[in-house]
């Protein structure tokens, strides 16, 4: 008992002082000079942030006050899989790069792993640590880093979900900025300053792409592949073969937008029938097996009272 609690004290101070040095280090001049592309963005915001809303003070920006990070990408930018990651990042709508998305998975296990040390050591001076204390800091290690994985596919379903539920307005919009004489970089853009939504911000990303020397329809198609959403495919492989062959944009958006309304009804319909099953549940499994029992049981307390 004795040599577990001078191990679980020694465990404690150690962790004390690693987390003291990394605070010290991280707090050296060297370590928290701004980086480059915080001292361009302010000569540069007309240009690449029009709208204004990139955070340029600290408050807002709290991972700023973490440069030591950056230099810690290095040490995940070998770890594979990166493509998947920057597409799925992309479908969220997160500016992360793959190498810090894997640095915040690391640090989600050891956070987990962190606790899991403590819960470990105040088991084993409680005494009640078994045979399976030991493999807790590992498995809240593995917990932590599914935890921010999970988080991140879930965020690219909501991104995606919400984006699809913009396509007929968007669309709907641009053709009537079409209809009204607009040309279709001026209608993107239009849209792109009024709509504040998930796929407005997209269309502003393929504006400015567009305005720095990129083509329109490289621009919308770069967007397209990166949300990878059905209706965002069509409409602009629609829209780039009516730019090539020269027929009219907005009859083809119009279509393009009843058919999104469409699909919409079509996956409402499908969303209805999985929860009309899935509220099936709880009658199959709770409420009819209650009224089965609530008529039985009586019927077999007389049966035991030999009435």
């Amino acid at each position: 008992m004795n040599n577990l609690s001078d191990l679980a004290v020694a465990v404690i101070l150690g962790s004390v002082l690693a987390v003291g040095l990394l605070l010290t280090v991280a707090g050296m001049p060297r370590w928290a000079a701004p980086p480059l592309e915080r001292r361009v963005a302010p000569y540069l915001r007309d240009i690449a942030d029009p709208m204004g809303l990139t955070p340029l003070h600290r408050g807002v920006a709290w991972s700023a006050r973490w440069r030591w990070r950056a230099r810690m990408s290095r040490i995940t930018a070998g770890i594979g899989g990166s493509d998947a990651i920057r597409a799925r990042l992309a479908r969220a709508g997160w500016s992360a790069s793959p190498e810090m998305f894997r640095l915040r998975q690391i640090l989600a296990g050891l956070g987990g792993l962190t606790v899991g040390t403590v819960i470990t050591i105040a088991a084993a001076i409680r005494g009640d640590a078994n045979a399976a204390t030991p493999a807790l800091p590992f498995l809240l290690a593995a917990a932590g880093a599914f935890a921010v994985h999970a988080w991140l596919v879930r965020a690219a379903e909501s991104h995606m979900r919400r984006v699809r539920e913009e396509v007929p307005t968007v669309l709907e919009f641009l053709s009537l900025c079409l209809s009204a004489g607009e040309s279709l970089a001026d209608a993107l853009r239009r849209v792109g300053d009024v709509g504040a939504g998930e796929l407005t911000g997209h269309l502003r990303a393929a504006v400015l792409a567009a305005s720095t020397g990129s083509s329109l329809t490289d621009a919308l198609r770069d967007m397209a592949r990166s949300l990878d959403v059905a209706s965002v495919d069509r409409a602009v492989d629609q829209l780039v073969a009516a730019i090539e062959r020269g027929a009219p944009l907005a009859q083809v958006l119009q279509t393009q937008a009843a058919d999104a309304r469409e699909d919409a009804k079509r996956v409402l319909i499908e969303q209805a029938g999985r929860k009309e099953i899935l509220m099936l549940l709880p009658l199959v499994f709770l409420v009819l097996p209650l009224s089965v029992l609530f008529a039985i049981f009586p019927g077999v307390v007389m049966l035991r009272l030999g009435l």
